[in-house]
């Protein structure tokens, strides 16, 4: 129907109340549509999301911070310390590690900053 047929008041109050009518409908799809791209954004967002868990006695490499390095090393600095053993699962990704002669770290350490240890 083009813009003049609605000048008519009759047909004006039908398209009105259809729209009235449809309104609840359209806005259901609109949240079915939001809903599904939440989804694909989050799908793609998680394909690079590698999650890391370690069990108790794993051996792994610790990740060293620029606080902690060597100035004088420069760019050839390790990245990665250790072996260490994984001692006690604290939760949320948080592990407390100890070194090879049997002495604990001081803090726990995040998933995040653990990369397994293959021998």
């Amino acid at each position: 129907m083009t813009r003049y047929g609605l000048l008519k008041n009759d047909v004006n109050n039908a398209e009105l109340s259809h729209d009235k009518d449809t309104v609840d409908e359209l806005r259901e799809m609109a949240k079915i549509r939001v809903v599904a791209y939440q989804q694909r954004v989050a799908n793609v967002y998680n394909k690079h999301v590698h999650v890391r868990i370690f069990h108790v006695g794993d051996m792994v490499l610790r990740k060293t911070f620029q606080n902690m390095m060597d100035m004088t090393e420069g760019k050839f600095a390790d990245t990665w310390e250790g072996p260490y053993f994984i001692d006690d699962i604290v939760g949320c990704g948080a592990y407390r590690l100890s070194s090879m002669d049997g002495t604990q770290i001081p803090r726990a350490w995040n998933a995040s900053h653990l990369k397994l240890y293959h021998v």
